[in-house]
């Protein structure tokens, strides 16, 4: 969908939905229950590199967008902000919310922060002006090949999870919630936030 067309508003909600996801991604972090597969690989590669957290966000970003290239999938505006919002994001929540002890605490920063990242989810995505970097490649990697896409994004995140979990990233109950979670919350929310265009 062109991002010319009403483009304040849809700009409006892309931006907001962004910054809610890497805040969302920052309380994950903090509460210390367990991760989303890729935010596995991220703690993995930011302990083993010395990097920050959104730092590796950024690059792993980066690194999956030159995967589709071979795919033919073009990034849209919304693609080339997902990887500058989040990365900046996640690193400015983190340095203000500390890392959480207290069960109650880590319970609360989880269960608010997977519920915050369908919300984010469902915002961006329905601002429709292009796919985060994963997302594009999961349907592209579906596109060219006859598999299903819930069976190629199962195959990614398994990937990615055990890749995280080898580096020394955080798998847990959090990671278990946000796997059985985060598709039907952001299915729900979907059909309340995704724009259409008036006819």
């Amino acid at each position: 969908m062109r991002v010319s067309v009403s483009p304040a508003r849809r700009l409006t909600q892309l931006m907001g939905g962004l910054a809610l996801y890497g805040t969302s991604m920052a309380m994950m972090t903090r509460a210390g229950l367990g991760l989303s597969p890729w935010d596995v690989l991220h703690e993995g590669l930011a302990a083993r590199t010395g990097l920050s957290f959104g730092t590796v966000v950024a690059i792993a970003s980066v690194g999956v967008l030159a995967l589709w290239i071979p795919l033919r999938q073009r990034p849209g505006l919304g693609t080339v902000m997902n990887v500058l919002v989040i990365s900046v994001t996640v690193d400015l929540v983190r340095a203000v919310l500390p890392d959480q002890h207290a069960l109650g605490w880590q319970i609360a920063l989880l269960l608010g922060g997977v519920v915050l990242n369908a919300v984010a989810t469902a915002v961006y995505v329905g601002a429709r002006l292009g796919p985060g970097p994963r997302d594009g490649l999961m349907t592209g990697l579906a596109a060219r090949n006859t598999w299903s896409v819930r069976s190629v994004r199962t195959c990614i995140e398994l990937t990615v999870l055990a890749a995280g979990w080898f580096l020394g990233g955080t798998v847990g109950a959090g990671t278990v919630l946000y796997a059985l979670a985060i598709g039907p919350l952001t299915q729900a929310l979907l059909p309340h936030v995704t724009w259409r265009e008036s006819r």
